[in-house]
């Protein structure tokens, strides 16, 4: 939500109380001023709040007044203002626009105007369609509604007129302009002005009262509320007292039929611990089975080694008998190619022999 900080204008406490917790309600940041003057002199120490809640009728400066002040400063002329005011009139609601003010709340404010005012400025701010600030001309020619006065001509005048015998009043030489200040006229501004004194020395009087009553209302309702919770502090602590001594005995009985239930449990737990120590029928059996299933699988296991010895040392064996074969045939043939030499070198000698016998005797016969 762009609206965020509001400043509540108004010289009631009990209507600046209430508003601002409808605003809170919203979670909006709340600044408050009891007078016009307070108001402008926040606004001018930089306090830029993104709404303001002008009240309309208030001592000295009134709403309108103010407004025309706040718009005629540059500065603060783009805040928008929402003046809260009892009047519904139509003509009332478009001349306060004409001054400058954005929306009308009506007092005392209510959750749903309030929403659909605050609704509305929200949208106008984030699309940007506030209206335009009046100019300073234009507020310098707005008059104020409020006041009562009797219409006269910017340049009349006025002078005291005595009656004559024949009832007629005599007009001043004056000019034009110039307006007799009859019984009637004196009368007509002399109860206009007593008019507006009583509705100002009355609209104080009411917030005095308001303000009153209000403070009166809030230390009578903070002193209710601190007697209450004392009373019931007090009640409350008796009460805790009367439970303590009331169920002080039950806590120990309940703490004695606990402890008696306990030793009951534990020493049945230790007789079933007893009866269960040692083995039993059925964790024999259970034990006979898992031995029976162990040396079963041992016996596999074991045949299951046997066999592959087994076969390891028919491989040993096939294997040192194929090289024991290998190497006494290698030696036969050995020693055969031995013997076939030792035969041939013999009859090569006997050979040579022979031919040496058969040179020798062919040498002897020829020679």
């Amino acid at each position: 939500m762009a609206i965020k900080n509001a400043l509540l204008v108004d010289d009631s406490k009990v209507a600046r109380f209430a508003l601002s917790k409808l605003l809170e309600s919203r979670d909006m940041e709340v600044n408050m001023a009891g007078s016009a003057e307070e108001a402008l002199d926040f606004l001018n120490n930089d306090g830029r709040p993104d709404v303001i809640f002008m009240d309309h009728l208030m001592p000295g400066m009134n709403g309108v007044e103010a407004t025309k002040a706040i718009k005629g400063n540059p500065d603060t002329a783009a805040i928008p203002i929402i003046m809260c005011t009892s009047k519904k009139s139509s003509s009332f609601m478009d001349e306060a626009r004409n001054f400058g003010v954005y929306n009308i709340l009506t007092k005392p404010p209510h959750t749903e105007g309030l929403s659909l005012v605050l609704d509305q400025l929200d949208r106008d701010v984030t699309e940007g369609t506030l209206p335009e600030p009046p100019q300073f001309d234009a507020l310098d020619a707005l008059a104020d509604e409020d006041d009562d006065l009797v219409n006269l001509p910017g340049d009349a005048s006025v002078e005291l007129s005595l009656k004559t015998d024949e009832g007629a009043s005599g007009l001043a030489t004056g000019g034009s302009h110039a307006v007799p200040l009859t019984s009637e006229l004196i009368e007509q501004i002399a109860r206009s002005a007593v008019k507006t004194h009583i509705n100002n020395r009355l609209h104080e009087l009411l917030s005095s009262l308001f303000d009153e009553q209000f403070d009166h209302l809030k230390r009578a309702l903070d002193e209710s509320r601190n007697k209450q919770e004392a009373v019931i502090e007090e009640r409350l602590g008796g009460l805790t007292k009367l439970v303590d001594e009331r169920t002080k005995h039950l806590r120990d009985e309940v703490a004695a039929e606990v402890n008696l239930n306990l030793g009951r449990e534990l020493a049945e737990l230790k007789k079933e611990l007893k009866r269960n120590s040692g083995f039993t029928a059925d964790h024999m059996a259970e034990l006979k089975d898992h031995i029976t299933s162990v040396q079963t699988i041992d016996t596999e296991f074991w045949q299951t080694l046997q066999s592959e010895a087994i076969q390891q040392a028919h491989e040993i064996s096939r294997e040192t008998a194929e090289d024991i074969a290998q190497r006494t045939i290698d030696l036969f043939v050995a020693q055969q190619r031995s013997a076939s030499s030792r035969v041939y070198t013999i009859g090569l000698a006997a050979s040579l022999g022979i031919f040496s016998v058969g040179i020798a005797w062919l040498s002897g016969l020829f020679g």
